[in-house]
């Protein structure tokens, strides 16, 4: 069966450069996007009611650039001002700079890993006598308690934010030809949308071993798969698919 059309289920890419742009143009079919998941923030009721102290910490672990969006909401909304005594500790330099949005960074006690949070823990071992506060989405990676509890350090993690399912109602009736999803949220989310999901036809490519496993914990067959040394990438797994099948 020749493909036609794909649903991506993440949002539109926002530059033009897009490898999702150039497969359609390159394969001549159409791939629209659409997310599955969206992030929610716990009010400020809900965070009290954990008794945790933002002001009880000298130092932020900040694992994405959404941790730092709540963490700064969170703060504004129960009127807390951030000390500029307070450390940072960043996954990445990307999401360092991030915290460019918020405070002045040059001002700033900020350190950075190099996109792996063992590495982030390496760094922070120069600071063991910091109390660390580690904001976090309710669905987060046990390896970052983990390696904290490993490494002795004095921590709170603090639930700041949630993913749950977008309303897809409209997506009712529309057919694609493959699917594609980046995380187990997004199956989820295509269950709780669509509890009477037949598969049939469709087929689903998934991005990462979790996602992958989540397809067929759904009972669903996997199609695509990706990473993989031919394919690092969900648009070349994708393109050596459609390549495959629309001759």
């Amino acid at each position: 069966m020749k493909v036609k059309k794909v649903l991506v289920s993440q949002p539109k890419p926002a530059t033009a450069k897009s490898p999702y742009f150039e497969l359609a143009s390159k394969t001549n079919i159409k791939i629209d996007f659409r997310p599955f998941i969206q992030i929610e923030g716990v009010s400020a009721k809900e965070f009290r009611q954990t008794r945790i102290q933002i002001l009880d910490h000298s130092a932020v672990i900040f694992t994405s650039r959404t941790a730092i969006d709540h963490y700064f909401r969170i703060c504004q909304e129960l009127r807390i001002t951030v000390p500029d005594s307070m450390k940072y500790f960043c996954v990445s330099e990307a999401t360092a700079f991030y915290l460019q949005k918020y405070i002045v960074y040059r001002k700033r006690k900020i350190f950075y890993g190099n996109g792996k949070f063992a590495d982030l823990t390496e760094v922070m071992k120069k600071h063991k006598g910091e109390k660390f506060l580690v904001p976090l989405s309710h669905i987060h990676k046990e390896e970052i308690p983990n390696l904290l509890e490993k490494g002795g350090f004095d921590f709170t993690k603090a639930i700041l934010y949630r993913t749950v399912s977008s309303d897809l109602s409209d997506l009712k009736g529309v057919d694609y030809d493959i699917l594609v999803f980046f995380s187990p949220s997004g199956i989820k989310s295509l269950q709780q949308n669509f509890p009477d999901f037949k598969q049939n036809d469709t087929k689903i490519a998934s991005f990462g071993p979790s996602t992958a496993k989540a397809v067929r914990d759904a009972g669903l067959h996997l199609d695509i798969e990706a990473p993989t040394p031919q394919a690092p990438s969900m648009a070349m797994a994708l393109e050596h698919y459609i390549k495959k099948h629309n001759k």
